[in-house]
Protein backbone atom coordinates (compact mmCIF):
# COMPACT_ATOMS: atom_id res chain seq x y z
CA UNK A 1 0.00 0.00 0.00
CA UNK A 2 1.82 2.58 1.51
CA UNK A 3 5.88 2.63 1.38
CA UNK A 4 8.97 4.94 3.26
CA UNK A 5 12.08 4.38 2.59
CA UNK A 6 14.92 6.61 3.92
CA UNK A 7 12.91 9.94 3.95
CA UNK A 8 14.26 13.05 5.12
CA UNK A 9 13.14 16.73 5.71
CA UNK A 10 14.59 19.66 6.26
CA UNK A 11 13.34 22.95 7.62
CA UNK A 12 16.33 25.84 6.58
CA UNK A 13 18.72 24.31 8.81
CA UNK A 14 16.61 22.19 11.04
CA UNK A 15 16.76 18.54 9.83
CA UNK A 16 13.03 17.40 10.72
CA UNK A 17 13.24 14.05 9.46
CA UNK A 18 16.02 12.33 9.76
CA UNK A 19 15.59 8.55 7.02
CA UNK A 20 12.15 7.53 8.14
CA UNK A 21 11.39 4.05 6.93
CA UNK A 22 8.06 2.98 6.96
CA UNK A 23 4.80 0.96 5.56
CA UNK A 24 1.46 0.79 5.59
CA UNK A 25 -0.12 -2.54 4.61
CA UNK A 26 -3.41 -3.08 3.17
CA UNK A 27 -6.36 -3.41 5.58
CA UNK A 28 -4.94 -1.58 8.34
CA UNK A 29 -4.92 0.78 11.07
CA UNK A 30 -1.22 2.40 11.65
CA UNK A 31 -0.64 4.86 14.23
CA UNK A 32 2.32 6.85 14.53
CA UNK A 33 2.73 8.28 18.02
CA UNK A 34 5.15 10.18 19.82
CA UNK A 35 5.82 13.57 21.75
CA UNK A 36 5.39 17.36 20.48
CA UNK A 37 7.96 17.96 17.94
CA UNK A 38 9.32 14.23 16.96
CA UNK A 39 7.97 15.37 13.18
CA UNK A 40 4.65 12.99 12.76
CA UNK A 41 2.88 15.73 11.33
CA UNK A 42 5.83 16.61 8.62
CA UNK A 43 5.36 13.11 7.94
CA UNK A 44 2.12 13.51 7.03
CA UNK A 45 2.97 16.46 4.59
CA UNK A 46 6.01 14.91 2.97
CA UNK A 47 3.61 12.20 1.77
CA UNK A 48 1.27 15.13 0.74
CA UNK A 49 3.98 16.69 -1.30
CA UNK A 50 2.95 19.76 1.25
CA UNK A 51 6.93 20.43 2.40
CA UNK A 52 9.54 21.49 0.04
CA UNK A 53 11.81 19.14 -1.32
CA UNK A 54 12.04 15.99 0.96
CA UNK A 55 14.63 13.41 0.11
CA UNK A 56 14.08 9.67 -0.14
CA UNK A 57 11.44 7.40 -1.60
CA UNK A 58 7.55 7.11 -1.36
CA UNK A 59 5.81 4.44 -3.21
CA UNK A 60 1.44 3.88 -2.83
CA UNK A 61 0.10 1.03 -4.77
CA UNK A 62 3.56 0.51 -6.20
CA UNK A 63 3.47 3.98 -7.94
CA UNK A 64 6.39 6.21 -6.87
CA UNK A 65 4.35 9.70 -5.42
CA UNK A 66 7.55 11.12 -4.22
CA UNK A 67 7.46 14.06 -6.98
CA UNK A 68 4.05 14.61 -7.36
CA UNK A 69 2.00 17.52 -6.47
CA UNK A 70 -0.73 17.67 -3.95
CA UNK A 71 -3.31 16.90 -6.42
CA UNK A 72 -2.29 14.41 -8.00
CA UNK A 73 -1.30 12.24 -4.64
CA UNK A 74 -5.13 12.86 -3.43
CA UNK A 75 -5.88 11.61 -6.99
CA UNK A 76 -3.85 8.75 -6.05
CA UNK A 77 -6.14 8.35 -3.13
CA UNK A 78 -4.54 10.06 -0.71
CA UNK A 79 -6.24 12.11 1.63
CA UNK A 80 -4.64 14.28 4.74
CA UNK A 81 -7.49 15.26 7.80
CA UNK A 82 -5.55 17.98 9.08
CA UNK A 83 -4.35 18.97 12.57
CA UNK A 84 -7.13 21.77 13.84
CA UNK A 85 -9.83 20.40 11.45
CA UNK A 86 -9.47 23.34 9.39
CA UNK A 87 -13.27 23.36 8.68
CA UNK A 88 -14.65 26.11 5.82
CA UNK A 89 -16.21 27.82 8.84
CA UNK A 90 -18.28 30.12 6.28
CA UNK A 91 -20.12 27.47 4.98
CA UNK A 92 -22.63 25.07 5.95
CA UNK A 93 -22.05 21.50 6.94
CA UNK A 94 -22.93 20.34 3.45
CA UNK A 95 -21.08 22.73 1.56
CA UNK A 96 -18.01 21.59 3.63
CA UNK A 97 -18.66 17.82 2.39
CA UNK A 98 -19.41 19.33 -1.14
CA UNK A 99 -15.85 20.74 -0.67
CA UNK A 100 -14.10 17.24 -0.01
CA UNK A 101 -15.40 16.01 -3.43
CA UNK A 102 -13.75 18.89 -5.12
CA UNK A 103 -11.88 16.62 -7.79
CA UNK A 104 -14.49 13.92 -8.49
CA UNK A 105 -16.83 14.03 -11.50
CA UNK A 106 -18.97 10.63 -10.29
CA UNK A 107 -21.96 12.49 -9.26
CA UNK A 108 -24.07 9.31 -8.30
CA UNK A 109 -21.00 7.53 -6.23
CA UNK A 110 -20.64 11.28 -4.83
CA UNK A 111 -24.32 11.40 -3.91
CA UNK A 112 -23.90 7.91 -2.37
CA UNK A 113 -20.55 8.76 -0.56
CA UNK A 114 -22.94 11.85 1.09
CA UNK A 115 -25.40 9.78 3.17
CA UNK A 116 -22.55 7.26 4.18
CA UNK A 117 -20.60 10.11 5.88
CA UNK A 118 -24.44 11.28 7.52
CA UNK A 119 -24.62 7.93 8.84
CA UNK A 120 -21.27 7.48 10.01
CA UNK A 121 -21.71 10.90 11.47
CA UNK A 122 -25.97 11.52 12.58
CA UNK A 123 -25.30 14.87 14.13
CA UNK A 124 -23.83 16.21 10.80
CA UNK A 125 -27.02 15.00 9.23
CA UNK A 126 -28.87 16.99 11.40
CA UNK A 127 -26.55 20.05 11.33
CA UNK A 128 -27.03 20.12 7.29
CA UNK A 129 -27.18 23.48 6.79
CA UNK A 130 -25.41 24.96 10.08
CA UNK A 131 -22.46 27.05 9.02
CA UNK A 132 -19.54 24.68 10.19
CA UNK A 133 -18.20 27.70 12.06
CA UNK A 134 -21.21 27.81 14.94
CA UNK A 135 -20.34 23.96 15.54
CA UNK A 136 -18.63 22.90 18.28
CA UNK A 137 -14.83 21.00 18.60
CA UNK A 138 -16.33 17.61 18.04
CA UNK A 139 -18.35 18.80 15.63
CA UNK A 140 -16.14 20.29 13.52
CA UNK A 141 -13.60 17.15 13.77
CA UNK A 142 -16.67 14.82 12.72
CA UNK A 143 -17.38 17.19 9.96
CA UNK A 144 -13.20 17.21 9.04
CA UNK A 145 -13.34 13.64 9.14
CA UNK A 146 -16.67 13.67 6.81
CA UNK A 147 -15.43 15.91 4.21
CA UNK A 148 -11.88 13.96 3.85
CA UNK A 149 -13.97 10.93 3.24
CA UNK A 150 -15.85 12.49 0.28
CA UNK A 151 -12.94 12.20 -1.97
CA UNK A 152 -12.74 8.67 -1.30
CA UNK A 153 -9.69 7.57 -0.44
CA UNK A 154 -7.76 4.73 -0.88
CA UNK A 155 -5.65 5.61 2.35
CA UNK A 156 -7.15 8.26 5.46
CA UNK A 157 -4.20 10.79 7.11
CA UNK A 158 -5.98 11.59 10.48
CA UNK A 159 -3.65 14.28 12.48
CA UNK A 160 -4.30 14.59 15.82
CA UNK A 161 -8.33 13.63 15.30
CA UNK A 162 -8.82 13.77 19.75
CA UNK A 163 -7.01 16.95 20.29
CA UNK A 164 -9.30 19.20 22.59
CA UNK A 165 -11.94 16.86 22.48
CA UNK A 166 -14.11 15.77 25.46
CA UNK A 167 -13.49 12.02 26.46
CA UNK A 168 -16.56 10.84 25.51
CA UNK A 169 -16.53 12.83 22.32
CA UNK A 170 -12.82 11.05 21.14
CA UNK A 171 -14.59 7.48 22.10
CA UNK A 172 -17.57 7.76 19.82
CA UNK A 173 -14.25 9.44 17.35
CA UNK A 174 -11.90 6.00 17.88
CA UNK A 175 -15.08 3.85 17.20
CA UNK A 176 -15.79 5.91 14.14
CA UNK A 177 -12.36 5.07 12.87
CA UNK A 178 -12.60 1.41 13.30
CA UNK A 179 -15.48 1.47 11.21
CA UNK A 180 -14.17 3.42 8.19
CA UNK A 181 -11.48 0.87 8.35
CA UNK A 182 -13.30 -1.94 8.37
CA UNK A 183 -15.44 -0.44 5.67
CA UNK A 184 -12.40 -0.95 3.79
CA UNK A 185 -10.73 2.80 4.05
CA UNK A 186 -7.01 2.33 5.44
CA UNK A 187 -5.60 4.62 8.08
CA UNK A 188 -2.48 6.47 9.06
CA UNK A 189 -3.36 7.89 12.38
CA UNK A 190 -1.09 10.24 14.48
CA UNK A 191 -2.46 10.54 18.18
CA UNK A 192 -0.76 12.23 20.96
CA UNK A 193 -3.23 10.45 22.71
CA UNK A 194 -1.02 7.32 22.54
CA UNK A 195 -2.86 4.69 24.51
CA UNK A 196 -6.50 5.36 22.03
CA UNK A 197 -4.51 5.03 19.28
CA UNK A 198 -2.47 1.60 20.21
CA UNK A 199 -5.92 0.04 21.11
CA UNK A 200 -7.39 0.15 17.43
CA UNK A 201 -4.05 -0.10 15.67
CA UNK A 202 -2.74 -3.30 13.94
CA UNK A 203 0.72 -1.68 13.57
CA UNK A 204 2.29 1.16 15.37
CA UNK A 205 5.79 3.01 14.77
CA UNK A 206 7.22 5.17 17.57
CA UNK A 207 9.22 8.46 16.55
CA UNK A 208 11.55 10.88 18.46
CA UNK A 209 13.28 13.79 17.03
CA UNK A 210 12.53 12.37 13.15
CA UNK A 211 13.70 8.91 13.88
CA UNK A 212 11.57 5.96 14.25
CA UNK A 213 12.72 4.63 17.40
CA UNK A 214 10.69 1.56 17.33
CA UNK A 215 7.72 -0.45 15.59
CA UNK A 216 5.56 -3.30 16.12
CA UNK A 217 2.11 -4.10 16.47
CA UNK A 218 -0.65 -1.76 18.65
CA UNK A 219 -0.53 -4.80 21.50
CA UNK A 220 3.20 -5.13 21.39
CA UNK A 221 3.68 -1.35 22.10
CA UNK A 222 0.98 -1.44 24.27
CA UNK A 223 2.87 -4.06 26.91
CA UNK A 224 6.32 -2.72 26.11
CA UNK A 225 7.62 -1.10 29.36
CA UNK A 226 9.68 2.23 27.66
CA UNK A 227 6.59 2.78 25.56
CA UNK A 228 4.17 2.68 28.82
CA UNK A 229 6.68 5.25 30.70
CA UNK A 230 7.03 7.52 27.61
CA UNK A 231 3.83 7.60 26.34
CA UNK A 232 1.19 6.27 28.73
CA UNK A 233 2.09 8.03 31.76
CA UNK A 234 2.55 4.77 33.56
Amino acid sequence: MLKIENLHVYYGGIHALRGINMEVADGQIISLIGANGAGKSTTLKAIMSLVGKPEGYIEFNSVDISKMNTRDVVKQGIVLCPEGRRVFPDLTVDENLTMGSYLRKDKADIKKDREWVYELFPRMKEREWQLAGTLSGGEQQMLAVGRALMARPKLLMLDEPSLGLAPLIIKDIFEIIKEINNSGVNVLLIEQNAKAALEISDFAYVMETGTITMSGSGRELLNDDRVRSAYLGE
